[in-house]
Order: C-alpha cells, then structure tokens, then sequence
C-alpha cells in the first residue's frame, strides 16, 4: 500500500481534524512505513536518523489505538524518554493531537514537583510519558501502578541506554503485563539494544531508514582547526557573518555556564540549558530559543536528544563530544524535516586523534575551512579547556572579565570542571 498522506491510513475523524488543524498532512519515511504495523498491533523496531519524524510514528498509531479500545481504567500506555525535555515535548505532542478525545496523558520525570506529577495521573491518565529514573521511584514506592499498560514506547532508546538505564528499564519492564504491544524507536542500534529486543519484543517489524552512523544528508559538516583561545572570537565571527539560530554545545555544564556569559556580554541573545539548571529554567531557556527570543542555545549532551525544535540553522560543536557517537545526535538537531543546515566542529591540533575517530564514524571527512586572521584571542588570565574536562592555566595578566567576575562573588569551585553531565 502507498502511503502519500495521513488520509491513507484508516485513523478516527477526530485524529485527522488534528492533523490537519497542525498541517501534518504528508507522512515522513519512518511516519508511512511504521504507523501501519503499529495500527495493525505489530511490535516494531524502528532505527532512523536523527529529525526524521520518530515522535509523531509512534504518538498516532497509539492514539488511534486507544481510541479504537474501549475505554479502561488505570495507565493505559507508557512511554519512556531518556531526558524531561524529550518527554515534556512528547507531551505536547500528545496533547495537540488529542485534542477532542477523552484520553489524557502526564509527564513523569525528575526536577519537577512531585505532588502535581501523581495528582495528573491519579486524575485520570491513559498516558504516561516518563524519564526512567524518576518513574522507577514511583514504582519503588508504590505510588504508580502499571498493571493496566497495553502499550509501551521505548523512545531513543539507544541513548537511555547510553546513560546506564538499562537496569532501571529492566524494572519497570518487570512490571507490566506480557501482554502489550511494544513499539522500540532508536537512532542508533547497539548490542545492548539488541539483548532488549529480543528479551522484550515479540516477532517485530524491523524498519531501518538512512544509514543510522550518519547525519542527515541536508547538513553540512564543517570542520575549523582552531586554538583554545580562539574558538570564542571564531563564534562570535559565526554569529557576526551567518543568519539563523546557534545551538553550541559544551563538553561540562560549566564550561555552558561560562560560554553563555560570555556571549552575553558581547551583545548576543544567548540562553543556557544543562542538568544542573532547574525544570523552570529549562523548560525557560528550551521555550525561549524555540519562540526566538533567544538566538544562541548553549547546552551540554543532556540536550543533544532532548531537544526538538525545527528550523535551527547551526549546530556548533564548540568542544568536542565524550563519544564520536554522540556527535551524530547533536549534529542531528539541524537540517530537520528536509530544511538545509550547517554542522560546525571547532577543534584543536590535539584532538586531531579524536577528530579522526568522529569521521572514521561517519564514513567521511568534515570540511575543512581556515580560521579568518583576524579572530582574536581572549585577553584573559586563564584559557580553560573543556576538552578533556580540564583547567590549563595560562601565564597572561588578568582580564576585565576575570575582575568582575571576582567583584561578583567568589570564584566557583574548580572540581565542577570535572563533573559529567
């Protein structure tokens, strides 16, 4: 069967006034090819680039599924994100496109007040999108239960299981019924993700799109080989000459901290967002870039999966990533759904190994391009090298920056510099 529009797929009147009320009326690849096992009550394994429509492939065939049944008591369908902002625009997109319909859903994750968390699902939930962590805990303490749950989205799979969820899922796996209908979406397959499918899927459609150890072929991957103390003056050139929305990303949650001052400073509209930063100030900063108040986004990793927002024009590796593999999901946060977009890596003579391994990765080389000679060096006490989670001191007479930082308050502590987000 050719799917060419969502009017191809046998969906509830309600679903398709949604649709088209959000001018979705032309599936992407992954949306044509897995909604329809899905409708059909299929377990699916779904492996796509980055961008390419993964959420609205899962959220519709279980919205429709929900709506076919009768209606249930308890939590009828979980799905499970590796971070709250991910989940928290699952939400939305549930919310958008239940419109109309009786079914509800609630957000589980750390960093918010608890209290309204179990007073959403205890109101009524059919579903429940969750962090594992936090989700885990409700499970431990018996404030959730789960025993109802027909459906299961494992979404991004391959980066919970980056970030050690594996027995956490394990558990929450425990404790539903064996009777559902599972739906495991991922960027990248691993073995451990293979051990998961074949400990909890039953006979799945396999769906594999693109090469999924590559960015999407709308993005340009440019490399600058540039030194430590010039990366800020190479940004700033970036922002000076290009259009568009910067999203940069820093190795540790200071370093974010310490580059989103600094653009700041030097006139730029720049927001930050790490694991250290509250849900309100998360949620502040993601809304901002995404509405345009804010043109520059600085984030650590947390954010390279979590963060969905269409149109960002330039994604700037400012320091190189823990993983090559992670360089494919932060470079996957632009030239989405067809739309054109620049990848910029800015890396120094001493991660030419590590540059090496990325485009080993990738099958390819990045574009070379040559520093302009007139970016400056910062004029400040220290250069601080965020490439390996470090501090190199620099014999160079303290800058302004440096002295109003110290009329602001103490200096933080420098074993920050070493934690991991």
């Amino acid at each position: 069967m050719n799917i060419n529009t969502f009017a191809d797929f046998s969906l509830s009147t309600v679903l398709q006034t949604n649709l088209s009320q959000n001018k979705l009326t032309q599936p992407t690849p992954v949306q044509a090819q897995s909604i329809a096992p899905q409708l059909d009550g299929r377990d699916v394994v779904v492996t796509a680039q980055t961008g390419t429509g993964k959420t609205l492939a899962f959220v519709l065939p279980l919205l429709e599924q929900l709506l076919r049944a009768p209606q249930a008591l308890g939590i009828q369908a979980l799905i499970l994100s590796p971070t709250r902002e991910l989940a928290i625009q699952i939400n939305e997109t549930l919310q958008r496109l239940a419109k109309g319909t009786n079914i509800r859903s609630a957000v589980v994750t750390g960093g918010a007040n608890e209290q309204k968390q179990l007073h959403a699902i205890r109101q009524g939930a059919t579903i429940v999108v969750a962090t594992p962590g936090r989700l885990a805990d409700y499970l431990q303490r018996k404030l959730v239960k789960l025993g109802s749950a027909r459906f299961l989205v494992l979404d991004e799979a391959d980066r919970m299981l980056d970030m050690g969820f594996l027995p956490t899922i394990k558990q929450i796996l425990g404790t539903l019924p064996a009777e559902r209908q599972t739906a495991f979406f991922s960027a990248t397959m691993e073995a451990s993700a293979a051990q998961l499918i074949r400990s909890y899927l039953k006979d799945p459609v396999r769906i594999e799109l693109g090469p999924t150890s590559k960015p999407a072929e709308h993005v340009d991957l440019h490399l600058y080989e540039v030194e430590q103390d010039r990366k800020l003056g190479l940004l700033e050139r970036m922002l000076a000459d290009e259009t568009g929305s910067f999203l940069v990303f820093a190795r540790t949650k200071h370093g974010a901290d310490r580059l989103a001052q600094k653009l700041v400073r030097s006139g730029a509209n720049a927001a930050r967002i790490h694991g250290n930063r509250t849900q309100a100030q998360r949620n502040q900063a993601l809304r901002g870039f995404q509405d345009g108040d804010y043109r520059v986004l600085v984030a650590t990793d947390v954010a390279a999966r979590g963060i969905h927002v269409d149109g960002i024009a330039h994604v700037v590796n400012f320091d190189l990533p823990q993983a090559p593999e992670d360089f494919i999901h932060r470079v996957g946060r632009t030239g989405r759904a067809g739309i054109r977009g620049t990848a910029t890596t800015f890396g120094t003579k001493g991660e030419r190994a590590e540059i090496g391994r990325i485009e080993r990765l990738l099958g390819m080389k990045l574009t070379r391009r040559n520093v302009p000679q007139e970016v400056a060096r910062e004029a400040r006490a220290e250069v601080h090298s965020e490439q390996r989670g470090a501090v190199q001191p620099q014999a160079q007479p303290k800058s302004p920056w440096h002295r109003e930082f110290r009329k602001s308050g103490p200096p933080p502590n420098r074993r920050r510099t070493f934690q991991r987000h």
